[in-house]
């Protein structure tokens, strides 16, 4: 066979070899490939908010803000300051609680598992719901609206090492009935020290601090009364007999009121809430002209307005 015979069998053998590894490894290219050109939408993932918000939610109150009370981890110790949104819910608890005396409200605090209690109390979630109860206190609220819990739970949002508000308030049903029942004590407390009122009898320009049983007696109801009856007024009116001048009684009765005053406001009134006044000679009960009716003139008399 000549180089040219040759020559061109190598190139026919090159052809069919070529033809038959292109059908065998690449026929399948010639499919038809689809592609979706639809938009792919990527959901991003919700973050969530870091905050816990101060929630203040009972019959006649609502507030909220994203703000809130914080307490570092394992501390039973209010951060200060405390953030003035913060505060003005505060207030406004103030001024719901000043109007419902009846009302009480419970402070849950809580505390993680994984924290160490260094406090005297149970757990240091009840640490945590006392220490917020003091706050409000601080802030004007009255102790005695308040009850305390403490929970510990599994875990609790923070912020680096702080807990982000661990407390709840929650606020207590009135018993319309028990809100009647208690008025009307207090309105027969008021009858009994205005009926037989607190008396305090004064030597000539003198005071004294020694009363009786039944004295002190009087005294704790009028402290009672204005413990629980927060817009109630003593009333302290002093008297004189009529030795010497009408003016200088008059001087010597407001005296005597203010003594009184004095008095009250040492166990516990305050004395913002006593108002006083002098009657000086002008309402004797007893006879000026014998001894023991000019010392049953010198007196004060303390009555609730």
């Amino acid at each position: 066979m000549s180089k040219k015979a040759l020559y061109l069998l190598g190139i026919a053998i090159t052809i069919i070899l070529g033809t038959f590894l292109y059908l065998k490894f690449c026929c399948n290219c010639s499919e038809k490939i689809t592609t979706d050109d639809t938009p792919k939408t990527v959901s991003t993932p919700v973050q969530e908010p870091n905050f816990v918000p101060f929630v203040l939610n009972g019959p006649g109150i609502e507030y909220q803000t994203h703000d809130n009370l914080k307490f570092l981890k394992n501390s039973a110790t209010l951060i200060i300051p405390v953030s003035d949104s913060v505060i003005s819910g505060i207030q406004k608890l103030k001024t719901f609680l000043v109007s419902n005396p009846q009302q009480k409200v419970t402070i849950t605090g809580y505390a993680t598992s994984d924290e160490t209690n260094s406090t005297t109390f149970e757990n240091l979630g009840l640490a945590r719901a006392n220490e917020v109860k003091n706050y409000f206190v601080s802030e004007g609220l009255s102790e005695k609206q308040f009850n305390t819990k403490g929970e510990i739970i599994d875990k609790w949002k923070m912020s680096a090492d702080t807990l982000l508000g661990p407390a709840n308030y929650a606020f207590d049903t009135i018993d319309s009935t028990a809100t009647a029942a208690t008025t009307d004590e207090w309105t027969a407390l008021k009858d009994k020290i205005n009926a037989d009122p607190l008396i305090l009898h004064f030597n000539t320009n003198q005071s004294r601090e020694t009363l009786t049983t039944l004295e002190k007696q009087k005294v704790a109801d009028i402290v009672k009364y204005t413990e629980h009856v927060k817009e109630a007024v003593v009333l302290a009116v002093g008297h004189s007999d009529n030795v010497g001048n009408r003016d200088s009684n008059i001087v010597l009765g407001q005296k005597r009121a203010e003594f009184s005053k004095n008095y009250l406001s040492k166990k516990g009134i305050d004395a913002t809430r006593i108002e006083t006044q002098s009657k000086g000679p002008d309402e004797p009960i007893g006879d000026n002209n014998t001894s023991e009716g000019k010392a049953s003139n010198r007196r004060t008399v303390i009555t609730i307005k």
